[in-house]
């Protein structure tokens, strides 16, 4: 790993964007600079945190660097993504703010040409609704509590409820979040990791 790795893991912000603006000036392509560096380096964050290594204070600390290097990165992904893959509308669920990793799914996500919605955090489930029937076609859900998650299901039942439920595919992800939680809520589908959140997008942005 890199100086990029090295820097989110200590949490160090202002090291993240110089080394993310070095490697692009070594003709680093801004996907495979996520993929290598910035993604594994917050797996290695989660793992700190899962294990009591770290605590809320660096988790928050590796946040900022994440995000000021994906502040930089951001408009090479989208200009580097295929158009028209679809609009995503993402958020952290209601009665969480946690948005590490909502954050890079929809940089992941952005990269690869779909159009993002970010809903930011503490999202109720009307917003969701909303966001569907403004023309969203794939509703990403993410929470790091574990006494959030029954706000998915809330979302699911309310898209349900709205009668929108064929007109978006619900992707759920997050620490606590298991594909067997994502079958139990009726979800479309579960994303362990960002990589394999825009694999999967792409496949629910399929016409259904």
């Amino acid at each position: 790993m890199g100086d990029l790795y090295d820097s989110i893991v200590r949490g160090d912000a202002p090291s993240a964007v110089a080394a993310a603006r070095a490697s692009l000036a070594s003709n680093g392509v801004a996907l495979e600079i996520v993929n290598s560096e910035m993604v594994p380096a917050m797996d290695e964050v989660g793992r700190r945190f899962e294990c009591e290594e770290y605590f809320v204070p660096q988790l928050l600390l590796s946040a900022r660097a994440m995000k000021g290097a994906l502040d930089l990165l951001r408009p090479l992904l989208a200009a580097a993504g295929s158009r028209g893959a679809g609009r995503v509308a993402i958020g952290t669920v209601k009665g969480d703010l946690h948005d590490i990793g909502k954050n890079i799914v929809s940089a992941m996500l952005e990269g690869a040409g779909f159009e993002i919605l970010d809903l930011g955090v503490d999202v109720p489930p009307e917003r969701f609704v909303e966001a569907v029937r403004s023309g969203a076609g794939l509703v990403c859900l993410s929470a790091l509590l574990t006494t959030t998650m029954a706000a998915m299901k809330a979302t699911v039942d309310a898209l349900d409820a709205a009668g929108l439920r064929r007109q978006a595919a619900v992707m759920v992800g997050g620490a606590p979040v298991t594909r067997k939680f994502a079958d139990e809520i009726g979800a479309d589908g579960y994303g362990a990791n960002a990589t394999e959140a825009v694999s999967l997008a792409r496949a629910l942005a399929v016409p259904r």
